[in-house]
């Protein structure tokens, strides 16, 4: 069968990475189920999140940990440390958090298979949160929609899912031969910001 006559989606694995290139040739009723399916063979596996290992690790306020563990109570391996800008995995202007310094905090902390990122700043209210997703499948299909049509021919890098008060976006770096972008999409796949950036 010709795929590029019949819009099929051209998933390929790599064995030391998992990326998923975007075919531009696409028929928006046969995507949904063929994206669904192939993520789901292809990135169950998916290497480890990115892991700061720089910080120095201090003790939280008791009111900035108490209002972590009512948020988090089946957090586990939980380190406090200062809020450092070259510690963190997101893009914090993309995301258009509040502006933190050194006098706030980053806690590191495994739940529910996934090793997460928060912010509290200093008086102990909660910032952002955040993961780096390993199953692209738990991707809502709108999201997945969004970037096959907005960047045919690119390839995924990574995805951090991020949680700000009543929202959920999802931070998506992609690269083609010539452009690097980073888009945040929520999770109806409305385009919330993106950045773009040539690779020469």
């Amino acid at each position: 069968m010709d795929h590029a006559s019949t819009g099929i989606v051209v998933v390929i694995v790599c064995m030391h990475s998992c990326h998923f290139i975007i075919n531009s040739k696409l028929y928006c009723m046969k995507i949904k189920t063929l994206i669904a399916a192939a993520a789901l063979v292809l990135f169950a596996a998916c290497g480890q999140p990115y892991r700061a290992t720089t910080a120095t690790v201090v003790v939280a306020p008791g009111t900035t940990k108490a209002s972590f563990s009512e948020q988090y109570p089946y957090a586990s391996h939980v380190v406090w440390m200062r809020y450092d800008a070259a510690t963190i995995p997101i893009d914090w202007e993309l995301a258009g958090w509040t502006v933190l310094d050194d006098h706030d905090y980053l806690v590191r902390f495994d739940m529910d298979k996934n090793y997460y990122y928060a912010w509290y700043d200093k008086n102990g209210n909660w910032v952002g949160s955040s993961y780096g997703l390993v199953d692209y499948t738990s991707m809502p299909m709108a999201v997945m929609m969004t970037l096959t049509s907005k960047y045919p021919g690119y390839t995924i890098t990574s995805i951090y899912k991020e949680f700000q008060r009543d929202r959920i976006a999802y931070e998506v770096e992609l690269k083609n031969d010539n452009t690097k972008v980073k888009v945040l999409v929520d999770i109806y796949g409305n385009v919330v910001k993106a950045k773009t950036r040539s690779l020469y």
